[in-house]
């Protein structure tokens, strides 16, 4: 029974115009969620994308293929219901963000992370006015209650589709304020995911390549560039 996949039973996929947004109908029925909600997204292009990939699917429905609906889904059951915990969630990645831990040794990976995340902390404090501390080693270092909730308010303008995109690209690259730098273009997201492997990258270049290894980091990869992605069509 693992095996099992719900067959295609639809001939045509449409856009249609919806109260507050745009909806996808197969052979004229609206897609809904899982929830049984209404699959109402607030772009056209967002609408197009999830279209795309019930258009692409042959005689099985694989979901696997579908992370534009998996996102829509989720910013609908999830995040309209559950948005306090989420923020809640998502700002304890700056409490202890990956960019504010560094290296004590090797000279190489410590001057690498600092070329790398201190331009980060900059453009944070030049656009925010707040300075998050870094430390090195594993000890915690406490930020300033004032930072955390100047950053926090950050997601309290995103709708709960963009907020779906800044989740991922937050828990993805295990940094708040890579996520944050993100979503203000201060680093395109290519970039940002090198940014956020560095510590990986170090390794492989110390202790050579793993396949598993590198088959995870791609599909990380792919589903970080998703989010930004997401985010940016919300």
């Amino acid at each position: 029974m693992s095996d099992w996949a719900p067959k295609r039973f639809w001939k045509s996929v449409e856009i249609k115009t919806v109260d507050g947004g745009f909806a996808v109908t197969l052979d004229g029925r609206n897609v809904r969620t899982p929830g049984k909600a209404l699959l109402a997204v607030p772009t056209e292009a967002m609408a197009r994308h999830i279209a795309n990939e019930w258009e692409a699917q042959t005689e099985k429905v694989d979901p696997r293929t579908m992370p534009w609906t998996r996102s829509a889904n989720s910013a609908i059951d999830k995040l309209s219901v559950q948005r306090r915990e989420v923020e809640d969630h998502l700002i304890g990645y700056a409490g202890t963000d990956l960019v504010c831990y560094r290296a004590e040794s090797p000279q190489g990976l410590v001057e690498r992370q600092a070329q790398g995340w201190d331009p980060i902390l900059d453009n944070i404090e030049k656009t925010f006015g707040v300075r998050f501390l870094t430390a090195s080693g594993v000890m915690p270092v406490p930020q300033a209650p004032e930072s955390l909730d100047i950053l926090r308010n950050v997601m309290s303008e995103m709708s709960d589709f963009a907020i779906t995109g800044f989740h991922d690209i937050v828990t993805l690259s295990g940094s708040y304020l890579i996520a944050v730098s993100v979503t203000l273009k201060a680093v395109e997201p290519k970039a940002a995911w090198q940014l956020s492997r560095i510590d990986e990258d170090w390794q492989i270049e110390q202790w050579g390549r793993d396949e598993e290894a590198d088959a995870q980091a791609e599909t990380k990869r792919e589903a970080f560039m998703h989010a930004t992605h997401f985010f940016t069509s919300a």
